[in-house]
Order: C-alpha cells, then structure tokens, then sequence
C-alpha cells in the first residue's frame, strides 16, 4: 500500500490524476496498469493505473472526483492499494433476463473485460424510455453474437 502527499493534476483536460513513480507502480504489482482502490479522507473509489503522456496515472473523473469529495489542484492525503477483489458490476434487471435468455450472448456477455460489462450495463441503465432501453439490450445482444 502506498500513502502519498499529492496535488490533484488536471494534466490539461478535464480529468484529474494521480501521478505515480514507474517505482511507486512497481510496489503495486506485476503489472503496469494494475487496478487500485484510491482512499482520500475515508472515502475510496476502484479505480486503474494508466499510461498516459508517458506518466502513470490514476485517473479521477468528474463523478470521481464527486464521490471522493476533492476537486482538481487539491493537495490531498491519497492511499492507494492493489485491488483484488472481484470486479462486479450492477446489472440492469432487463438485460439480466435478456442475458439469461440467450446462452451464447451470455457466455460472451462473460467473457468480456469488466469494463466493457460495465459499459453496457450503464447504456441500459441509463436510458430513460422503456423503447430505448429494449433498443440497447437488443443492441448489446446483437453485438455480441458478432
């Protein structure tokens, strides 16, 4: 686990970061991109280690940075650790039973990287009319049985 005294960068968009030490990621683990569980003042956000710039950076969106209560060039108090927990995401009922019907777009459903199944949990999510949201699942269905 790494605890660090750190300004929120904004690195010229509209995103913070956390910039890390190619030492400092090493510390994390195996991996370059490792993901991490980001704690300022007693409150966290999963999160993932990237490169960008030629930095490595943990990136705080708007939302995240909403959640963790800090705000673009504050210094903060930052612990950051390896996340190894399961990625889980929170499935919309709809595409849940539209998954459970077809076999095959499940098992790809599954297959895919957290990131890409929370995607489109959040496109069904996300839709306000109830014609949008069977349009996206019928979306999401027809892309994955490619």
């Amino acid at each position: 686990m790494l605890t660090l005294q750190t300004t929120l960068d904004s690195l010229g968009g509209p995103a913070a970061a956390i910039v890390l030490t190619d030492e400092q990621v090493a510390e994390l683990g195996p991996t370059k991109n490792p993901p991490v569980v980001v704690t300022i003042d007693g409150k966290s956000a999963r999160l993932r280690v990237a490169r960008m710039g030629g930095l490595n950076c943990i990136g705080l969106s708007k939302a995240v940075r909403a959640e963790l209560g800090v705000e673009i060039d504050q210094d903060v108090t930052a612990t950051v650790e390896l996340d190894t927990a399961e990625r889980t995401v929170d499935m919309p009922q709809e595409l849940t039973e539209a998954l459970d019907a077809d076999p095959a777009a499940r098992a790809a459903f599954d297959a895919l990287s957290y990131s890409a199944r929370k995607e489109h949990a959040r496109q069904v999510s996300t839709a306000k009319a109830a014609e949008t949201r069977d349009r996206r699942i019928a979306k999401i269905l027809d892309s994955l049985r490619g």
